[in-house]
C-alpha cells in the first residue's frame, strides 16, 4: 500500500476553470479562438476580448447565483471582480483561471517588447475589465 501524500500548508488550491462557469462548449471555443488568436494578435486588441469573455463569464455566474455557491469558487470571484477598481484586485482573485486559460490554448499571455519590457495581456486585461463600463467622452 502506497503512503498517503500529506499535504502541505499553502497547497495549492484546485484548478479552476471558465468551462465551469460558462460551459464546457463555450470554454472550447474560447480555447479555439485563443490558439489561433494570440500568437500574432497586438495585445491591445487581444485584452479587450479577454476583458469582454471575463464579463460574460460574470454575467453568467450572475444569472446562476447560488446562495450557498462556494465562497473560494470561479463564480463568486467574478463577481467580487466587477466590485474592484484596481487591476491587481482583480488579478488576485481570478489569475489562476486565466493563467488556465492560456494553457489551456497553449499560448503564453506575458510579452517582451522589442526594446525588452516585459508585458502581460492579462494584465490589460483586468485594466480593460474595471474600465468596461467608462465612458470618458460623456
Amino acid at each position: 500500500m502506497k503512503p498517503q501524500k500529506q499535504k502541505r500548508a499553502g497547497a495549492k488550491r484546485p484548478r479552476r476553470s471558465f468551462g465551469d462557469v460558462v460551459g464546457a462548449e463555450t470554454y472550447a471555443v474560447w480555447v479555439s479562438m485563443f490558439r489561433e488568436l494570440v500568437p500574432q494578435g497586438r495585445t491591445h486588441r487581444l485584452s479587450v476580448v479577454l476583458a469582454a469573455m471575463l464579463h460574460y463569464a460574470a454575467s453568467v455566474a450572475e444569472a446562476h447565483r447560488d446562495a450557498e455557491e462556494d465562497k473560494g469558487s470561479l463564480a463568486s470571484a467574478l463577481l467580487q471582480a466587477t466590485q474592484m477598481g484596481d487591476p491587481s484586485e482583480v488579478e488576485a482573485v481570478i489569475h489562476d483561471a486565466v493563467v488556465q486559460l492560456f494553457h489551456d490554448a497553449r499560448v503564453q499571455f506575458e510579452r517582451t517588447s522589442a526594446r525588452g519590457t516585459r508585458y502581460s495581456i492579462a494584465e490589460e486585461a483586468y485594466a480593460e475589465f474595471i474600465h468596461w463600463y467608462d465612458m470618458p467622452w460623456e
